[in-house]
């Protein structure tokens, strides 16, 4: 008995809270109110789901919550005249990404595939070659880390300028903003993920007589292997912001950031934001992928273990 009361008073804080919330809502902004009374009603459905166990609970759970924010954005436009220069809501957006599907995807085109691929595929793959460099000379580590650390430090807006005039206005710029950005962060994983190994581990393959290329492919780079994929999910992001960022300083009349530069001055921010959407999809999308293989390649490793 007194188990129970222990318990009740626990599990009526959230509606206690809420009705509370809604009540001074109601007193201030009945508009404020309705907010309100479809986020906890969102709130307590999710509150339900999340504690049963089956598959598709769990999936069901962050669609709600991502349908729950899109109404709420929604409602709080519409309830509230927000102005669409200021914030435009989610069936605006919608509208300007279907009446401009053929503007999106080559945009989509020049910047992700012709710019932040080939520059993230160039830049982590250097790094890779460069740590495994590093990782034969000591003198290399003295000298490539702080020069690396001295690229990485250069700000995007200065050097984006460079890059296009060097190598014009194409995605040949873009792609070198790309690979200078991400070619630190990959280089410090790499370089971190050589020495992952201890050292019994590495004494077992010198008995053995294990060549260095040998001890490398067979027990280090797999060792290396969780070390390179934070470094590859780190930079998925980074190479979409380079891209884009650099797109602002010179660029065809197509690409994500060039679009975004003139529809702002055309004020048409739910073209914007339609841009922005294509960019969320895609880094999303990139990063759900490395992450996809790096559950495949890694599984031995003990965060890839379920509990």
């Amino acid at each position: 008995m007194s188990a129970v009361m222990q318990m009740a008073p626990r599990g009526w804080v959230v509606p206690g809270a809420g009705l509370v919330i809604l009540v001074l809502g109601a007193l201030v902004d009945l508009r404020l109110a309705a907010i309100l009374g479809v986020w906890f009603l969102a709130w307590g459905v999710n509150l339900v789901l999340s504690r049963n166990a089956t598959p598709g609970a769990r999936l069901l759970v962050p669609l709600i919550f991502g349908l729950t924010l899109l109404t709420l954005w929604e409602m709080a436009v519409r309830l509230h005249d927000v102005s669409p220069v200021i914030l435009p809501a989610p069936s605006s957006i919608a509208q300007a990404f279907a009446a401009n599907t053929d503007i999106l995807w080559a945009d989509f085109v020049q910047t992700i595939l012709k710019g932040a691929l080939v520059g993230y595929v160039i830049g982590c793959g250097a790094a890779v070659l460069a740590a495994l460099a590093i990782d034969r000379s000591p003198f290399l580590q003295k000298g490539m880390l702080p020069v690396g650390n001295f690229i990485a430090a250069l700000p995007i807006v200065g050097t984006a300028p460079i890059f296009v005039m060097w190598f014009g206005f194409g995605p040949a710029s873009k792609a070198a903003v790309v690979v200078a950005m991400v070619f630190f962060p990959m280089l410090v994983n790499a370089v971190q993920g050589l020495k992952a190994s201890d050292a019994m581990q590495r004494d077992l393959m010198h008995t053995y007589a294990a060549s260095y290329w040998q001890s490398l492919i067979k027990l280090r780079l797999p060792t290396a292997m969780p070390f390179l994929f934070n470094g590859l999910k780190i930079c998925t992001t980074l190479a979409l912001i380079g891209a884009i960022v650099a797109e602002f300083f010179g660029s065809p009349t197509v690409g994500m950031g060039f679009r975004i530069k003139i529809e702002v001055g055309r004020l048409a921010m739910d073209v914007v934001w339609a841009e922005i959407t294509v960019a969320a999809l895609a880094g999303s999308g990139f990063y759900g992928l490395m992450a996809l293989l790096e559950k495949q390649l890694t599984f031995w490793h003990p965060s890839q273990r379920k509990v």
